[in-house]
Order: structure tokens, then C-alpha cells, then sequence
């Protein structure tokens, strides 16, 4: 079964905000999940398109059937409640390559 991913392309505007509610928060949901994170942050470098964005969070887990089903949990809703106060976000759900 192919792997589920979710992408998110993230414009932080209050970073305090953003690591001391969201990341606190998230962290926690992604592994209740059984989620890994495979990137967190960086210095995004947009080599085509008209997008710029601040941070790259990709995480992985077991399926796509999972990675909605953290998405969409209460544990994580409450967590992206913080996070749109905090940023503006493009997030995408995807499955991996068998």
C-alpha cells in the first residue's frame, strides 16, 4: 500500500505564536498519528512558479487513508486553529509512489 503524505507550504507571520501553540501541538498529533516528520522548515528555494513560502513541512505516514484521517482528527483541528492565526498555509494531501 502506497505511502500517505502531506505538504504544506507555510508564510509564517508570528513565529513566537506559530512554534509556541502550533508546533506544540502538532508535534504531538502527528505522532499519535504514527507520523514522521521528513521535513520540517529549511530555507525553501522556489526554483519555478510564482510561490514563495518561509517553511516546507512534509510528513509520511502509513497510508493516505492515515494522513486524512490525522488531518481531519479533533487532535489536529485544534492544533490548526493556531496555526491559521499564525500563517498563511497550502495544504496538500498526497500518496506516494508504489
Amino acid at each position: 500500500m502506497p505511502k500517505g503524505y502531506v505538504l504544506c507550504e507555510i508564510d509564517v507571520h508570528d513565529m513566537d505564536l506559530y512554534r509556541q501553540e502550533y508546533m506544540s501541538r502538532s508535534g504531538p498529533a502527528v505522532e499519535a498519528f504514527g507520523g514522521r516528520f521528513i521535513v520540517r522548515g529549511g530555507e525553501p528555494e522556489v526554483l519555478e512558479g510564482g510561490r514563495d513560502t518561509t517553511r516546507v513541512v512534509i510528513v509520511e505516514f502509513e497510508s493516505r487513508e492515515k494522513a486524512r484521517e490525522f488531518y481531519f482528527s479533533e487532535t489536529y483541528q485544534e492544533a490548526a486553529a493556531w496555526r491559521k492565526r499564525a500563517a498563511s498555509t497550502h495544504y496538500t494531501l498526497v500518496e506516494g509512489a508504489e
